[in-house]
């Protein structure tokens, strides 16, 4: 079966293997086979803000298909595909060559040529044929795809159009060609022909373009893009690759993980028309191409020493986007962070519906927290000062309908039953477990919720410390140390010496061995005291796997390597462990950590997945693939630029004048250095050798701290 999720970027050598290839853009992306055809009453087809444009475009030779042989894709929003033609009546071998030269955004760009090899001339008949049914993403992704509204297909003008009409609005499908000789094609509703001779040797092209159109208007044209928004894309995506951080390590492996990781990222990057200097991250390829609030603040966060730019425009949307009012169908509450957004026909959510479905227990506080991160890292103090209105609605959010009952803990329970029953990251039905595999009744406490609250009340303390308010600051250090220490009593489990992942609805912890308590390394709410047994547990047999932590350890009941959270291993969220157990100075563990996710990146070809099976090293020498993953998926691509800043130990905190460095890199991986690296609006420079470690760049009024960052004080760090 074709893996649906494949992604073709930027291979080391052509694909030769029959497989889907999806080719993304922002908002845009388009699935086919490895020929170019989009065959009818599959998750194929050319998608445009989450609506289906193309749902059939094949490609054929005298009505006979066509044979791929490469596929070859430099950038993530085109692609050559190489096929070539049934051999000609008479002929043994095929002597036409058919290359299509595909870009994407905004709607798609095709050119078609064909060459003939052979040296007597070849008459033949091309044909392409389009239909378009403009179905749902999420229909069409859970395969049932459902047509609504009147639709028509018809030449107009000297184009085809499908058009689909519906409560007075319209989509439509405008397909027009461009042949250099002049020959228009034969049209017919559905069907574009040509009659073409090809001399000895000789070739033949056409330039097909395919736009989107609402209410008749180009959707090209109100995405306030350059007049030609397919070479601008391209543009733009060459410039995000130039203007990125360019890291070189004696490790080859980790050098092409990381470039790999920066490919990616730049095909995630998304925009919307009404702010489109706002980057952000789309949660991953090819389905969620839109924003989320956990997945794509998380992303922005390991990516600030790329580039800040993606947090702020998360930022901004996702304010613009708060919650303000109480709306059960939803799951919307004043001042609550979205879980993500569609902007499809149906916007037919499998969540609450709607185009916003607002049902996450942890976007809220993960706001707050990289809005702080955010200042820390240099960002123009009146881009985060305008933001600070939001972080306080998110905050009362917090205390009130996020604590339900008003125990210091923020704990969630779906409204309705057509919201996510599991809220957290670990959003799986089954993934909230008691040791014996007892499900986890709500209202549910996380425990990694728990220490993103922490790290939002401190984020806003030091704002209030900025500000020279000292009252607000004592009032959210208060609250802080306040849960810190609830925390670790009601949490803690002294008899197994680790952290309950949760707190269930009648306040008993949900006792199963999960990595969640790591998170809380990361966000410093575990006590000094108890971090070496915590750590301790993360690197036993029972949840490291080798190829990196598992989110459930194999001795639970529940545990199943090959399920999506229940023994599975999370590039994101190793990454995230692995600065917890840093930061709390468990060098050796963390650089263990991440070279275990590092060499299964390099068993990936470089492209880390959304997950793979928690299978044990030493039972399958490669890390197993989880059948669906999402790749390329934001917090897995960024995941290696957390876990370089992790061996790095690279903490600015440039409001107070000083950027705090001590790497633990390991040997093999020396020398490295990270040139272009973002710091206070600055470009700078880390070279790291055996010898030791030098930043350049950086401004006089910012010094270079060589000390790690304290691992928690409610002021300090």
């Amino acid at each position: 079966m074709p893996e649906m999720w494949a992604f073709t970027g930027t291979p080391p050598a052509a694909q030769t293997q029959p497989t889907l290839v999806t080719l993304v853009e922002g908002a845009t992306f388009c699935i086919s086979t490895s020929t170019g055809n989009m065959i009818t009453g599959g998750p194929m087809g050319l998608f445009v803000h989450d609506a289906r444009v193309l749902s059939r475009w094949e490609l054929t030779i005298d009505d006979g298909g066509l044979e791929p042989l490469s596929v070859d894709s430099a950038e993530p929003l085109s692609a050559t595909f190489v096929t070539r033609a049934r051999p000609r009546p008479g002929r043994p071998e095929s002597t036409i060559l058919v290359t299509r030269e595909r870009i994407v955004v905004d709607g798609m760009r095709e050119t078609l040529r064909l060459r003939n090899l052979s040296q007597e001339a070849a008459a033949l008949t091309l044909t392409v044929t389009a239909d378009a049914d403009f179905a749902d993403l999420f229909e069409v992704k859970e395969g049932h795809p459902r047509p609504r509204g009147r639709i028509r297909s018809l030449v107009d003008a000297g184009r085809l159009v499908v058009r689909r009409d519906r409560d007075g609005r319209s989509r439509g499908t405008r397909i027009s060609a461009t042949t250099p000789s002049g020959e228009a094609p034969q049209l017919a509703p559905g069907r574009l022909r040509w009659q073409v001779v090809l001399s000895p040797r000789g070739e033949w092209s056409t330039e097909l373009l395919v736009e989107a159109l609402v209410d008749g208007v180009p959707v090209a044209q109100m995405s306030d893009r350059d007049a030609d928004s397919l070479a601008a894309a391209a543009r733009r995506y060459r410039d995000w690759r130039v203007g990125a951080p360019v890291m070189s390590s004696t490790n080859g492996g980790l050098t092409r993980t990381l470039a790999r990781s920066l490919e990616d990222l730049g095909a995630l990057r998304i925009s919307e028309s009404t702010h489109p200097e706002r980057t952000m991250l789309a949660a991953g390829a090819p389905w969620f191409m839109a924003v989320f609030g956990r997945d794509s603040l998380l992303a922005s966060w390991m990516v600030l020493p790329i580039d800040l730019r993606p947090a702020l425009g998360t930022l901004q949307t996702l304010a613009d986007l708060q919650g303000t009012t109480v709306d059960p169908f939803t799951e919307e509450q004043p001042g609550r962070i979205l879980h993500e957004r569609r902007l499809g026909p149906v916007s037919s959510l499998p969540l609450g519906g709607g185009g916003a479905y607002y049902g996450s227990i942890d976007a809220t506080p993960l706001f707050v927290m990289l809005l702080g991160e955010l200042r820390r890292w240099g960002q123009a103090a009146a881009d985060v000062d305008a933001l600070l209105p939001a972080a306080d609605r998110a905050l009362e959010w917090i205390t009130t309908y996020g604590d339900r009952d008003g125990d210091g803990f923020v704990e969630y329970q779906r409204a309705t039953d057509k919201g996510l029953r599991n809220q957290g990251w670990k959003d799986s039905p089954d993934s909230i477990v008691h040791a014996d595999g007892r499900l986890a009744e709500p209202p549910i406490a996380l425990a990694e919720v728990q220490g993103y609250v922490y790290g939002a009340y401190l984020a806003r303390a030091h704002f209030a410390v900025e500000a020279g308010d000292s009252a607000l600051a004592q009032r959210w250090s208060t609250r802080a140390a306040d849960l810190k220490r609830a925390f670790n009593e009601a949490f803690w489990l002294p008899e197994r010496g680790y952290y309950a992942m949760a707190l269930d609805r009648d306040k008993r912890p949900v006792d199963a061995l999960a990595s969640n308590m790591g998170h809380c390394l990361w966000t410093g709410l575990i006590d000094e005291s108890r971090a070496e047994s915590v750590v301790r547990h993360l690197m036993s047999p029972q949840l490291s796997s080798g190829w990196g932590i598992r989110t459930l350890a194999s001795s639970m009941a529940a545990y199943n390597p090959m399920s999506y959270h229940n023994g599975s291993v999370w590039p994101h969220d190793n990454a995230i462990i692995a600065a917890g157990m840093a930061r709390y100075g468990f060098v050796d563990e963390a650089q263990a950590v991440s070279r275990a996710v590092l060499e299964a990146a390099e068993v990936f070809g470089g492209r880390l997945p959304e997950l793979y099976c928690g299978f044990d090293r030493g039972e399958f020498p490669r890390p197993v693939p989880y059948p669906t993953a999402c790749a390329p998926q934001a917090w897995a691509a960024a995941a290696p630029f957390l876990l370089l800043r992790t061996m790095l130990r690279l903490d600015p905190a440039i409001p107070l004048g000083e950027v705090r460095m001590a790497p633990s890199v390991p040997a093999d991986y020396l020398p490295l250095s990270l040139t272009n690296l973002s710091l206070a609006g600055r470009r700078c420079a880390v070279h790291v050798t055996t010898e030791g470690f030098s930043i350049e760049g950086l401004s006089r009024e910012v010094v270079l701290v060589p000390e790690p960052r304290l691992p928690a004080t409610a002021m300090v760090g």
